[in-house]
């Protein structure tokens, strides 16, 4: 290995904080350590022909008086950054001594305890908030997130510094634009030079460690820069590497159960840019597995983005669904996720514009044949059948409850196509999450049954838990089928409402079973949402049970 991967040589990704509640002393630890470390040197196989074992067993020996010697020193910026720059060189010496002899702890066992110095050493800057920006300045974040998967647990066990400054980094300096700092290094990067690609990657690092470590941090990240740069990066003409991969995933994380970020990539004209990188995937696949972990990535951001309002219009206007009916047509990879970004798009009241272009731009024509079949390819990429079916299902049913006029027509006119064969599959699709919803149901009781019998209490909590089996099980495809069966029902086609009627009573049906679906779909729509609408929906449903 040569002097420039020795230098580029970072622990697996991913470091994680350390556990809650180890929390020791500082004191406690040190001396822990140097208990485990003389153990370890005096270890029944210690023999020690050079005489290193015993040079380190007196070095350690010697550091309570070298602490003494510290303890009065002043520390200030320069003082900080002397620390911070002996703790890199000391962390590299580490590093390379472990990649050069990984066999032969003798010969880093020296550095070992020298980097334990300087991280005891460190732990006054815990104390001193004014100076965490020497840190994020000096590169010294990603080097201390590093130590959380060093090899020795002794150098991990007293690396609680990262746990208690880190913290007080992320909470103090977020204001001070810590994210602007680390995105304005990634600026300066020439990623054509693989060094400097590897100081890009490191710094996404951090930024993904920030995130796990503080999730509410997402916000402010997000407005620091991070976003923008992000969107950038993404759109860069350049070859498919590990960082846009890297990108993707961090936009991902930023977007999740978050509207103020949501709000902000429409703003930058991020759901175009999200747009024009997919649409590669319209006729051609992902070349490799990474390439599709990015697509899958920006197929989960788009998602997101469309449950703010405003950014189904930018959705819209971007034609979005266009693309996303040519990549259901073009039957390659994407398609899976091209349905769940309509359904995101379609779905309520905000989604009634985008049920009106997506019937202009014959859409009807793409969603029923998938309605009538779910492909095999489908299931070959992993997608089982209840998540397709979810999806159509969802489609339709937001077509149903927003076109007027001769959108809603031409909607209803499926129906009767090839003597109402759209009705047939509807209800065996029906009886089909009928029976899972009812053996899962059955389950459930049986359950309620023996927890009763124990004197066991039914709270809130368990009856959430059953109602989200219930769910898993299918309860929610059954219900978008009863909407389709009562809305069509509904139509003034008469054709419809019999065919509906006379498929129940063959296969042993009941519309009081279906009246009761729907009413529990009822009880449970308009989450999120104002109560005036919540009400306006429950009636209206209600109203159409009663011509059901």
């Amino acid at each position: 290995m040569d002097v420039g991967e020795l230098l580029n040589y970072q622990p697996d990704r991913g470091a994680k904080r350390l556990r809650a509640g180890d929390d020791d002393d500082d004191d406690h630890r040190s001396k822990k350590t140097g208990r485990e470390l003389t153990r370890h040197l005096e270890g029944e196989d210690s023999e020690d022909p050079t005489g290193d074992r015993k040079r380190i067993l007196e070095k350690l020996m010697d550091d309570d008086d070298d602490a003494d010697d510290q303890e009065g020193e002043p520390v200030d910026e320069s003082s900080v950054k002397k620390m911070i720059l002996t703790f890199e060189k000391r962390s590299y010496k580490n590093q390379e001594l472990r990649i050069k002899f990984p066999d032969n702890p003798e010969k880093f066992m020296e550095t070992e305890l020298d980097l334990n110095d300087i991280i005891q050493e460190m732990h006054v800057i815990a104390t001193m908030p004014d100076l965490y920006h020497l840190l994020v300045e000096l590169n010294a974040v990603h080097s201390l997130l590093g130590l959380l998967s060093h090899e020795n647990t002794d150098i991990l066990s007293i690396n609680d510094f990262n746990s208690h400054t880190l913290d007080n980094l992320f909470h103090t300096t977020l204001e001070g634009q810590v994210v602007a700092l680390l995105v304005q290094n990634m600026e300066r990067l020439d990623e054509q030079v693989k060094e400097e690609a590897d100081g890009v990657y490191n710094t996404l690092a951090i930024i993904e460690n920030m995130a796990e470590f503080r999730p509410g941090m997402c916000t402010e990240a997000a407005q620091q820069g991070l976003m923008q740069w992000l969107l950038k990066r993404i759109k860069a003409k350049i070859p498919f590497d590990a960082n846009k991969l890297y990108c993707s995933e961090i936009l991902a994380i930023l977007l999740q159960n978050n509207d103020s970020t949501r709000e902000l990539l429409g703003e930058l004209d991020g759901i175009d840019v999200l747009l024009q990188q997919l649409s590669v995937f319209k006729r051609h696949n992902p070349a490799t597995a990474e390439e599709q972990e990015m697509m899958e990535n920006l197929f989960d951001a788009l998602c997101s983005c469309l449950m703010l309002a405003a950014n189904r219009d930018r959705f819209l206007r971007g034609e979005g669904l266009q693309l996303m009916n040519l990549m259901l047509r073009e039957k390659k990879m994407s398609r899976t996720s091209a349905l769940k970004v309509l359904d995101h798009g379609m779905i309520g009241l905000e989604g009634s514009d985008n049920c009106h272009k997506f019937v202009d731009i014959l859409g009807l024509r793409t969603i029923f044949p998938l309605f009538m079949k779910t492909p095999k390819k489908m299931r070959k990429a992993g997608t089982a059948d209840k998540e397709h079916e979810e999806h159509v299902c969802s489609i339709i049913a937001s077509c149903l409850r927003n076109l007027k006029a001769q959108q809603r027509t031409r909607l209803l006119s499926k129906f009767t196509e090839n003597d109402c064969e759209k009705v047939d599959r509807l209800m065996e699709l029906h009886f089909k999450y009928l029976e899972a919803v009812q053996q899962a149901d059955k389950r459930i009781e049986g359950e309620k049954h023996e927890m009763v019998k124990r004197g066991e209490i039914l709270d809130d909590v368990m009856e959430d838990e059953f109602y989200l089996r219930r769910l898993d099980a299918g309860l929610f495809v059954l219900q978008l089928l009863c909407y389709i069966m009562v809305e069509i029902s509904n139509s003034g086609i008469s054709q419809l409402q019999q065919r509906v009627h006379q498929i129940l009573n063959l296969r042993g049906g009941s519309v009081k079973v279906v009246r009761h679906i729907m009413r529990e779909y009822a009880e449970n729509i308009g989450d999120g949402k104002s109560e005036e609408f919540k009400a306006s929906e429950q009636k209206r449903i209600m109203d159409l049970l009663e011509n059901f």
